[in-house]
């Protein structure tokens, strides 16, 4: 399992993959699960994996094979937008599902979910979440994020101050706190932390920025963040009915 966390903002987007792998607690790992499809100028997608590693895999080998090979279906250098790229994904997910998972299902889950993000052409910048089933949602103005994998821990701190006016800084510093949260409550989260940062309407290819162990940043936001919590937490009322002698 990971956490998987994707940011709509009016200035751009933020995809975040975290890359523990573990099956059961005596095998844990590090791998790659934030993967780019980019080619300049035209199309920028980014596209973060939770669930089953071999399904999840299996997609992003099958997108990477058809870039090569204009003219095939399923190729994402040739959507036109990116619900059309969100429907190749999904597509790819059913054509993977339908191959594998009656065979894996004896054995554990077999089903994945994605982020997809990011912006094709002249159209707008996107981000969708795409369901196991292969269909898929949106982010909004309502709704500016969306989660998949480890998702609970970290969405209080999104409900409080995720808005989609903030900059890209803000948006990476609360989505780093997000990540504190969970990982500090599931260890099936860790860091490495990989980073997806896109300006909106800049089609130049992105780099990946991770955030490794012991990164000075990641650890000043963190220890920070808890020093301001204790003093918010001192700074409260008290509850009046003890004082009152009823405790």
């Amino acid at each position: 399992m990971t956490y998987g966390l994707g940011i709509l903002l009016d200035q751009g987007l933020v995809i975040a993959a975290d890359t523990r792998i573990n099956a059961g607690v005596d095998h844990i790992a590090c791998m790659k699960k934030l993967h780019l499809f980019q080619q300049p100028g035209s199309h920028v997608l980014a596209l973060a994996s939770a669930g089953n590693l071999a399904t999840s895999q299996a997609v992003v080998t099958l997108l990477n094979q058809r870039l090569g090979h204009p003219g095939q279906p399923g190729n994402l250098f040739e959507a036109a937008t990116m619900f059309d790229a969100a429907r190749i994904v999904g597509g790819t997910l059913r054509e993977v599902m339908a191959h594998d998972a009656e065979d894996v299902e004896p054995y554990g889950d077999p089903s994945a979910t994605f982020l997809l993000g990011g912006q094709i052409a002249e159209g707008e910048q996107a981000l969708m979440m795409v369901h196991a089933a292969g269909n898929f949602i949106a982010a909004d103005g309502d709704t500016p994020y969306l989660q998949i994998g480890e998702n609970k821990y970290g969405k209080p701190i999104l409900d409080r101050t995720m808005r989609r006016d903030l900059s890209l800084a803000e948006a990476v510093k609360i989505a780093l706190l997000s990540y504190d949260a969970t990982i500090r409550s599931n260890i099936a989260v860790a860091l490495p932390i990989d980073f997806f940062i896109k300006p909106c309407d800049v089609l130049d290819p992105v780099e990946l920025r991770r955030i490794p162990p012991n990164d000075p940043y990641f650890e000043a936001v963190r220890d920070g963040y808890a020093e301001a919590i204790g003093k918010a937490l001192a700074g409260l009322p008290l509850p009046h009915w003890l004082d009152d002698g009823d405790g």
